[in-house]
């Protein structure tokens, strides 16, 4: 029986994990493409023989999601695999109707059964149903609750594999030096330096796989840090989902939050303190009919400002993380609420002085407003989020990012520093739910 054709539809995350687990080493079929989107700079380039496995001894092309129609015709694909997060259910119907009619004869998309791997140590996996809920906090106190009773504690961060991927395979970071080493983007950053920065050890990389044999030999128990509002990639003994009251109802219409709505053992409805009583209600609601099993609670995150004076009566421009004001759809973050709070006469647009590829950036999520995104997937749009900042007529700069960008970038203005961490409110809280699980 001849393989089935196959087109991976990714932002090289997911798309590769869905490959490695599933379409690797398969003679069942045969993966023709990936394509690739919300990412810049992805397609063009090559899936790499030692990942693709002896079936793909060229590897496999990775082209733009927009070459599609023309993928398909040219390769004869008979499927069509949706494997990327933080999408409107009609936007995941509306890739199957495309592909679909361009004559794919099915629109696959792969759940957690075939693509979660199972561990030989515990799990907790932090997910949430959409970009910028706050699993980044959630996963550090999570963290810390594990290293306070004793337990050694491995981080396995969703794939960012922003590089050369047959150096990606896997990755460990336990120093700063680390981040330098691997030539990490903005965005890997500010996902890896918050624990480093606390002590605690972060593997990411490709091959999802390979990366656990090494994590088990050092880790008492593992945590899932997800990306976006995608699922695990390893089967969890605890499984966590953050939503977010300030874009209430997105639970249930973005794609997989759903599923990590319906499968969560605890859900956790976190910026309590900043968001309305009715967003609160509504996805506390939403999350009682969607998965009457979970333990659910509630959560702040505060934030706290290294120099507020430096705010006051002034003209502010605003720097947020990247993707949670692109793809994740947010107006604003822990930046804006600093500058709100400590009395900044204007948030300055900083459209007008964008450069490169941060006016592009704007350009292809015009939502975005009146922040700047800390864009950094490359050495040039670090240089072009520099530069946008020296062109700003702002007074002062305030870095709401997980990272302190002065470490990455010059800027030449006086700077604030946000940081937030998060805080549970009432009981049970994780510890409880942490010290029940896991019998500590």
């Amino acid at each position: 029986m001849a393989r089935r054709k196959v087109i991976i539809m990714g932002a090289a995350g997911r798309d590769f994990h869905n490959f490695n687990t599933v379409y690797r080493d398969n003679k069942d079929y045969e993966v023709v493409a990936f394509t690739a989107t919300q990412i810049p700079d992805i397609h063009g380039r090559v899936y790499p023989p030692v990942l693709a496995g002896k079936l793909y001894p060229e590897g496999i092309p990775i082209f733009p999601e927009d070459e599609l129609p023309d993928l398909i015709d040219k390769f004869g694909a008979d499927e069509v695999v949706f494997s990327y997060s933080d999408v409107p259910y009609e936007y995941v119907m509306g890739a199957g109707a495309w592909a679909m009619s361009c004559g794919a004869k099915s629109f696959v998309l792969l759940g957690p059964e075939p693509t979660m791997i199972e561990s030989e140590v515990p799990v907790i996996a932090v997910c949430a149903t959409r970009t910028g809920c706050g699993k980044s906090q959630t996963t550090r106190r999570v963290a810390e609750i594990l290293t306070e009773a004793g337990k050694k504690v491995v981080v396995i961060r969703h794939p960012m594999p922003y590089g050369d991927l047959s150096e990606q395979i896997w990755q460990r970071f336990e120093t700063i030096e680390d981040l330098k080493k691997h030539k990490c983007t903005i965005e890997e950053m500010e996902e890896y330096e918050p624990h480093i920065d606390r002590g605690n050890i972060v593997y990411a990389g490709v091959d999802y796989g390979e990366i656990l044999k090494h994590a088990e030999k050092e880790a008492d128990i593992i945590i899932w840090d997800g990306g976006n509002n995608d699922i695990p990639f390893y089967k969890p003994d605890l499984w966590i989902t953050v939503v977010d009251p300030h874009r209430p109802g997105d639970e249930l219409v973005y794609y997989p939050s759903e599923i990590n709505l319906r499968l969560a053992d605890m859900i956790i409805i976190n910026k309590i303190d900043t968001a309305n009583l009715e967003g609160i209600l509504e996805v506390r609601e939403n999350s009682m009919e969607a998965n009457p099993f979970a333990v659910i609670v509630e959560a702040a995150s505060p934030i706290t400002v290294d120099d507020p004076e430096l705010i006051e009566g002034k003209r502010v421009l605003v720097i947020e993380d990247g993707p949670t004001l692109t793809h994740g759809g947010m107006k604003y973050g822990a930046g804006v609420m600093a500058a709100m709070r400590y009395g900044a006469a204007k948030m300055i647009d900083p459209r007008p002085f964008a450069v490169g590829t941060i006016a592009e950036t704007f350009e292809k999520y015009p939502e975005t407003g009146e922040l700047l995104p800390a864009m950094g997937y490359s050495p040039k749009q670090v240089k072009d989020l520099e530069d946008t900042i020296a062109a700003s007529d702002a007074e002062v700069v305030v870095i709401g990012t997980p990272i302190d960008l002065r470490r990455i970038i010059k800027i030449d203005k006086p700077c604030v520093r946000v940081s937030y961490d998060l805080q549970i409110i009432g009981r049970p809280n994780l510890e409880d739910i942490i010290y029940k699980t896991f019998e500590l």
